[in-house]
């Protein structure tokens, strides 16, 4: 049944490598593009190639964005003394859907390469509260630690989200009352 359809089984297999794809899903999806809708099929092959020619990361915060900066860094109606840490750029857009915060976000994304001097660069241009929304696990307690270390020097108020998020659960799965009541409720670390 496979022969002949090398074209149909990579696209099955591409969709398949994204993140919670499982194999079913993939064919189903590469069966709906080939046979019953080309157009969404295009549509998304389209949407794809123009997401990957232009966005990126934010040279301020690490977020997404199509421009040096994103929408969060440019509007100067955020609050410039709360910093949210996150763990990832999706995190910001989990926290944006919701609108339940209107300070500015860092991105940690990637520790090996962690430059902490830019995190101070931050902290220094009129930051009091610096408040760590990471998923609940001991390695980013320790994260919290190390970071609170970097800044010592600084008068930073140190909060994390409370502990209403369950541990091991990623910020994008968790409802939005439950995020909004975290953030509501971040205790001093």
């Amino acid at each position: 049944m496979k022969r002949g359809l090398e074209k149909f089984n990579i696209l099955v297999e591409s969709l398949e490598s994204l993140p919670s794809i499982g194999k079913k899903s993939a064919t189903r999806m590469a069966y709906y593009m080939v046979m019953q809708d080309n157009f969404a099929g295009i549509k998304i092959a389209h949407a794809i190639e123009n997401a990957l020619g232009c966005l990126r990361k934010c040279i301020e915060c690490g977020g997404l964005c199509e421009d040096e900066l994103c929408g969060v860094c440019s509007d100067e109606g955020r609050d410039k003394e709360i910093l949210c840490v996150v763990e990832n750029a999706k995190d910001i857009l989990t926290l944006e859907e919701g609108g339940i915060f209107d300070g500015r976000y860092f991105v940690l994304e990637n520790l090996e390469h962690f430059d902490s001097s830019h995190l101070v660069d931050m902290v220094n241009s009129g930051v009091k509260e610096i408040v760590f929304a990471l998923t609940p696990s001991i390695a980013n307690d320790a994260v919290m630690l190390f970071i609170e270390d970097k800044l010592s020097a600084c008068e930073v108020k140190f909060t994390r989200i409370a502990q209403g998020v369950p541990t091991g659960v990623s910020l994008e799965n968790i409802d939005l009352l439950s995020l909004s009541r975290a953030l509501e409720d971040r205790v001093r670390v």
